[in-house]
């Protein structure tokens, strides 16, 4: 059974937009992440922080919407995604902080 996807935007401490994921990002909510990642975006600059510490899955979609924003985003990851993001590449395109 899929665990269901909540994204929560806001500003971190420091007024820096995020944009935090809770669930499983996989083909059947990709959509619905990549259109939350294209309006959390912000063109003044700063880095969107992406919170993936409370996400359980994360498919070859969800990964596509990340890879498309790589330079306007920074992402952060608990153990369970680390693996992925290093191996997928995304690692070597933006700022993954390990939690």
């Amino acid at each position: 059974m899929t665990t269901a996807l909540t994204l929560t935007t806001g500003n971190d401490s420091a007024g820096a937009p995020v944009l935090t994921a809770v669930g499983e990002i996989d083909m059947s909510n990709a959509e619905t992440f990549a259109a939350a990642l294209i309006g959390a975006v912000t063109s003044a600059g700063r880095a969107l922080l992406v919170d993936l510490t409370a996400v359980e899955y994360l498919d070859s979609a969800g990964l596509a919407a990340l890879f498309h924003h790589a330079d306007r985003i920074e992402v952060v990851t608990g153990p369970l995604l680390a693996p992925l993001l290093a191996v997928s590449g995304l690692a070597d395109l933006t700022t993954v902080h390990r939690r």
